[in-house]
């Protein structure tokens, strides 16, 4: 069976989205290897209140398709935040961290990230946020090469397959499926990484 291969970015709504599916497979025994595409990394946006209710209605559509929780206190705590940050390298810098001492711990460390984020209401663009989810030791300075390593990987497995958004999902490092089979019945998806 080959390895499947997840591009994200702790900040996309859809790859929350994206979480049962791939809860799904990793508890069919399926080897999934998370890569962080760095999308919002320094994306120099912030959670104005017109993006803030484009954010929201997005995660409406969402959490309806895919029965995520979206909670009122990510609403008001993290989108009502006038001007706060929308930069994805402190929840992609901790994942890293995981991810170097234990890669098989990453989907669990991503999980409780966005839970804090969807449900939670915590903001996981202040650096403390996700450091204290992941239990991030003193920072090291190798570990911001490594994620640009790491993101500069998933871009460029993102050119090779011509994908224009994530989430997404390759079987091996050769194919590209469908991102539709992340949101649509688990047999199709099941079927796809066959």
């Amino acid at each position: 069976m080959s390895t499947l291969t997840y591009l994200f970015d702790p900040l996309c709504g859809w790859c929350y989205g994206a979480a049962p599916a791939l809860r799904a497979l990793i508890a069919r025994g399926r080897q999934v290897a998370l890569m962080p595409s760095g999308l919002f990394i320094q994306s120099g946006r912030t959670t104005e209140p017109a993006f803030a209710t484009y954010a929201w209605n997005a995660d409406q559509r969402i959490a309806k398709l895919t029965g995520q929780a979206c909670s009122e206190a990510y609403r008001a705590d993290v989108l009502g935040r006038a001007e706060g940050p929308f930069n994805s390298g402190p929840a992609t810098l901790a994942l890293t961290a995981v991810w170097r001492q234990d890669p098989t711990r990453e989907a669990a460390a991503l999980a409780a990230i966005r839970s804090a984020r969807w449900v939670g209401g915590r903001d996981i663009c202040d650096a403390a946020v996700p450091a204290d989810i992941v239990g991030l030791p003193a920072p090291d300075p190798t570990l911001i090469e490594v994620m640009q390593q790491r993101t500069a990987a998933a871009q460029s497995l993102m050119r090779l397959h011509r994908l224009d958004g994530i989430p997404a999902l390759l079987v091996g490092a050769e194919r590209a499926l469908p991102n539709g089979l992340l949101f649509g019945p688990r047999a199709a998806l099941l079927a796809g990484v066959a």
